[in-house]
């Protein structure tokens, strides 16, 4: 037989030993692993989706909050903002480019944005059929959304208000007439429209609010048509200036207003980081300590196994074997243990994140699947077996100090 057929015999002699020093490993790596792909994917998405974005600008309230439902579309607005405000900014000397966004409507949990076409073209991504969004009440659809809601080119739809889907829905039909290729960015979970449009499925709930909820149904006339026409809002604005001067003197310019605020996205996503950081250091530190926990209960498992088959070991070393021969034996035993511990490992982790990602896509339509392995997790295979071989070596050299006719005689 060869050694590791004896080995494999060896540790399933016993199988408690061998499932819980397994199951430490796996816990271990698990973790680990999770925790490595999980921030390698929200580094990458955050990363990506904030490049070229100087600075956004909002209604007054939360910076991150801004950042978060401007950039990445996973919370609510901070509120609207005049759009007159937002020319202002947007015709400033230091303003390379600035992009609109009116939120506040979705259609089957999918939000709908109201924008113009440098949004697209500031994530660069091409149409795979149709044309972009021109006309009023006309739509483009990220390529998740279109498999979602099963949303064909030239279907008609209705949104519903707010960013919960079971809103009030609106009597506007929306059209499609163009579907994004995908992109990994967040314009895959987007339906994209004109400003006109968001304004035009609004117009009715504006008129109501300022004539019926503001005592106004019996007013004079003048003052009737005053409020009828209320000055258009956005939500927010992606802000790209033309060289870093702009970052010192626009924010400040922009927090002076009574309605404005600006927040700059690497900083809050920095911190943002730093504040997750703790939580994922605290976890990872815990993953080492059960893996060592795991080494330390092969370290033991062998130990013992190697006390009990003394005899085993001294009939075999009688008939040929070599003390070598059987210290790589008992060597093996642990690489075996933490391989397989590191293979369960990387499968309960992809398994773990499947699962999270089924809750963050139902949440936030945002996939974070990826099966392929990770380059850390390569460094990962190589610091678990070494934990393997050091636990099963230390024991092992026991080998080197039997005495075969002592051991002989005392069995």
């Amino acid at each position: 037989m060869t050694l590791l057929k004896i080995s494999f015999k060896n540790l399933l002699d016993k199988k408690l030993n061998s499932f819980l020093c397994v199951l430490l490993l796996t816990l271990g790596i698990s973790i680990i692993s999770l925790l490595l792909i999980l921030n390698k994917q929200l580094e990458d998405k955050f990363t990506k989706n904030i490049k070229g974005i100087d600075m956004v600008v909002g209604a007054k309230g939360s910076p991150l909050q801004l950042i978060l439902s401007s950039i990445y579309q996973i919370d609510s607005p901070t509120g609207n903002i005049p759009l007159s405000e937002f020319e202002k900014v947007a015709t400033n000397q230091q303003v390379k480019q600035a992009i609109p966004l009116s939120m506040g409507d979705n259609f089957k949990g999918f939000r709908i944005v109201g924008t113009n076409k440098k949004y697209p073209e500031h994530f660069e991504v091409k149409l795979q059929k149709g044309k972009l969004f021109a006309a009023e009440m006309e739509v483009c659809l990220g390529q998740n959304v279109a498999i979602e809601t099963g949303l064909k080119m030239g279907d008609t739809f209705a949104s519903s208000h707010g960013l919960d889907e079971e809103g009030k829905a609106h009597e506007h039909l929306f059209k499609v007439v163009g579907i994004f290729e995908a992109n990994n960015s967040v314009l895959d979970q987007l339906i994209l429209t004109n400003l006109a449009s968001v304004w035009e499925v609004h117009e009715e709930e504006y008129e109501g609010t300022d004539e019926h909820q503001m005592g106004l149904d019996h007013a004079q006339p003048d003052i009737k048509h005053q409020t009828s026409n209320i000055e258009h809002q956005i939500t927010s604005a992606l802000i790209k200036f033309r060289s870093p001067m702009g970052l010192m003197i626009v924010p400040r310019m922009v927090n002076q207003t009574s309605v404005m605020q600006s927040a700059v996205p690497a900083v809050e996503i920095n911190r943002l980081f730093s504040l997750l950081g703790l939580g994922m250091d605290t976890l990872r530190w815990l993953a080492m300590a059960i893996i060592l926990i795991a080494g330390i209960s092969v370290f033991v498992s062998l130990y013992n196994s190697l006390k009990e088959r003394k005899y085993e070991m001294a009939l075999m070393l009688t008939m040929g074997a070599s003390r070598t021969k059987l210290f790589l034996l008992l060597l093996s035993e642990g690489l075996i243990l933490a391989l397989v511990g590191y293979c369960a490992g990387i499968f309960c982790s992809r398994l773990g994140l499947w699962l999270i990602s089924t809750q963050f896509t139902k949440k936030f339509h945002q996939s974070l699947e990826q099966l392929s392995l990770q380059p850390e997790e390569i460094w990962l295979l190589i610091a678990t077996l070494f934990v393997g071989i050091l636990a099963a070596a230390l024991p092992s050299f026991g080998i080197y100090r039997l005495n075969i006719s002592k051991t002989l005689a005392d069995s």
